[in-house]
């Protein structure tokens, strides 16, 4: 018997139930980090029919490439495992071409044009993805830095549709440029809605790359890629199943299938207008429970280019309903079902755009209980704790969940508050905190280029050291130790 039908009926699957893992209720968006979207039932079939079959990799890419053209009108298409991998196997392309001698040395691009342009204002976190096949990031403001820049060892140059409103060059502007100078222009437009005809493709960008799993509601590790034919081809051979740089970052014939599902309703079966309209009505139910509580303030705000639903914001006044946001955003979250939402310093926000029916109705009822009648909290005791001096030099030990860092820091304290300098192995930056009694707090702002995080140590004095946690932004938390060196 073969191993995909060898299972006994008796065999119980995994559920998250099962695990011990507690499912939310979306409020939040398309956000990875809670897994984006749910699939469409055709994406989950079309993927499930490819587990059936064994297909040869080049010839699936080929058709699924023409089947893409033709709904999108764009010269061709292809499925990457994500919008960011498609940068990767893009700029790969633009650095190394088809050239199997010059691919296999990526990331180490010494000899090749490697530079890539970018506004100054479309620096993010997703820089990486460039720098991952062998790039080096090139910042410009204006046009004329923009003009300045190019040279000859320009590969190409990237435009951040997400951001498009913090920079000062248009796309329009960039793509013009670029190939005046016979560059790659490409487009990272991972959380917009891939609309036909395509606006960036309208523009002359060369390849403008989206998520599989926001919009589209296809597969989560899968991403849609569209624009010029030989750009495209070049960008699959530098990715699997093929061994250039991009090899880890596979799509397999279930994550192509069902992405290319995902484009045929996009195309020619979602009731866009429809979704639009439910959204709304999300928003407006829960807007309804809880306007008429005291202080409440709502408003429907709709959205840029970006993360296209609109979302509800609600704030209120904190003396008034005895709350905080970050108060009722964590008991949300800690509450059964548990829900997730944005929170923001004066407010809540809800974005309707991963709902499912009847889940309004849960939210509605939940926020309204939180915001009413909760008693008011007991006025803090007066510290009356004079803070301990913690002024001077000081060697930091952090140990990670692996491995372990040696940093050093220099400290100034007026009354409560300090300020001085943190160092690491490869950044000396500012750190600014607080000390209370024998608590203190401070923190540090460390990384790479675009690709940094808040270190945001707490900890407890006794005598010349100091010892307690830090956090470290979606990377967790790690325990320190401190000694004071003068």
């Amino acid at each position: 018997m073969a191993p995909s039908t060898s299972t006994r009926p008796s065999t119980q699957s995994p559920t998250f139930d099962s695990i011990g893992v507690r499912p939310v209720i979306n409020c939040y968006g398309t956000y990875t980090i809670i897994s984006g979207s749910r699939a469409l039932k055709p994406v989950a079939e079309a993927m499930f029919e490819a587990t059936n079959h064994y297909v040869h990799i080049d010839e699936l890419m080929e058709k699924v490439g023409q089947r893409l053209a033709e709904l999108t009108g764009a010269e061709w298409g292809y499925v990457s495992s994500g919008c960011a991998a498609a940068l990767t196997e893009l700029c790969a392309a633009c650095i190394a071409g088809g050239d199997p001698e010059k691919m296999a040395r990526l990331p180490d691009a010494r000899g090749m044009k490697n530079e890539v342009i970018i506004q100054k204002g479309h620096r993010n976190s997703y820089d990486r993805a460039f720098r991952l096949a062998g790039a080096e990031m090139i910042e410009v403001v204006t046009v004329a830095d923009l003009q300045a820049a190019i040279g000859e060892r320009t590969a190409l140059v990237a435009f951040i549709g997400d951001l498009e409103d913090l920079g000062q060059i248009p796309a329009q502007e960039m793509i013009r440029i670029a190939h005046e100078h016979g560059l790659v222009c490409i487009v990272d437009a991972a959380a917009q809605r891939p609309d036909v005809p395509n606006r960036y493709l309208q523009m002359g960008a060369d390849a403008v790359g989206y998520s599989g799993g926001k919009h589209l509601r296809g597969p989560q590790a899968a991403g849609l890629v569209l624009g010029r034919k030989d750009l495209l081809k070049a960008a699959f051979l530098n990715a699997a199943p093929h061994h250039g740089v991009a090899r880890p970052m596979k799509a397999g014939k279930e994550e192509i299938m069902g992405l290319l599902a995902a484009v045929e309703a996009w195309v020619r079966g979602r009731d866009h207008q429809a979704e639009w309209r439910m959204w709304e009505g999300f928003l407006e139910t829960i807007r309804k429970a809880v306007a008429s509580l005291p202080s409440v303030r709502t408003e429907v705000r709709q959205p840029g280019v970006a993360n296209v639903s609109p979302c509800l914001f609600i704030t209120w006044d904190e003396r008034t309903l005895h709350c905080t946001p970050r108060q009722v955003y964590q008991e949300l979250y800690d509450g059964d079902p548990r829900i997730v939402l944005h929170c923001q310093t004066d407010g809540l926000m809800i974005n309707a755009f991963m709902m499912e029916s009847g889940e309004d109705v849960i939210v509605a009822k939940r926020l309204r209980e939180l915001l009413s009648d909760r008693p008011q909290p007991s006025a803090a005791p007066s510290a009356g704790v004079p803070p301990v001096s913690v002024a001077g030099d000081w060697e930091i030990r952090t140990r990670y969940v692996l491995g372990q860092s040696v940093h050093s820091m220099s400290l100034a304290q007026d009354g409560d508050s300090l300020s001085g300098t943190y160092r690491s192995q490869y950044s000396s930056v500012g750190v600014k905190g607080t000390v209370e009694g024998k608590r203190v707090q401070f923190t540090a702002h460390l990384g790479f280029e675009a690709n940094k995080v808040d270190y945001a140590y707490t900890g407890s004095v006794e005598g010349d050291a100091i010892s307690g946690s830090v956090t470290l932004g979606e990377y967790g938390a790690a325990e320190w130790v401190a000694h004071r060196v003068r």
